[in-house]
């Protein structure tokens, strides 16, 4: 089943595009939430002309995202977690930590466009940023010990 996506859908692709799925998919969700509409020749042509229309906005939108992708690109994270004596780390560092710190520096940014892998380990990392369909961004990001209070 075709379907134009009247929203983001993570996983499956961004508003306007036309995407194949499976007609229970299709039926069952996607269109009773209202995230896409049944791809018709009558709506393929009507989203011909809104694009035409919108061109000029998606490029203020995307040279947006190129904005704040050159700010996620220059920023390093630090992350201080708990550990071990013998260095293990408790738990793991989550993408919604790493949204945490982004906000305290000034850079608000939903965890969820945030590819990072749960970290159990200190060191160094890196973490895509999916800020747009053609812009993506590398968040750098160490994890150390965190210093305890004597």
């Amino acid at each position: 089943m075709e379907v134009i996506l009247k929203k983001d859908v993570i996983g499956l692709g961004f508003k306007d595009d036309i995407v194949e799925v499976k007609n229970g998919y299709g039926r069952n969700y996607l269109i009773p939430q209202g995230f896409a509409v049944i791809a018709s020749p009558a709506a393929k042509k009507v989203l011909a002309e809104d694009l035409k229309q919108r061109a000029h906005k998606l490029a203020k939108i995307k040279a947006d995202a190129e904005e704040l992708a050159a700010k996620v690109n220059a920023v390093s994270l630090t992350i201080p977690v708990k550990v071990s004596a013998t260095g293990a780390v408790y738990g793991s560092v989550t993408n919604q930590m790493l949204a945490d710190e982004l906000a305290k520096q000034g850079i608000e940014i939903d965890r969820k466009i945030i590819a990072a892998k749960d970290v159990k380990a200190l060191g160094s990392f890196e973490a895509p940023v999916k800020l747009h369909r053609d812009v993506t961004a590398t968040l750098k990001y160490e994890v150390v010990a965190e210093q305890e209070e004597a």
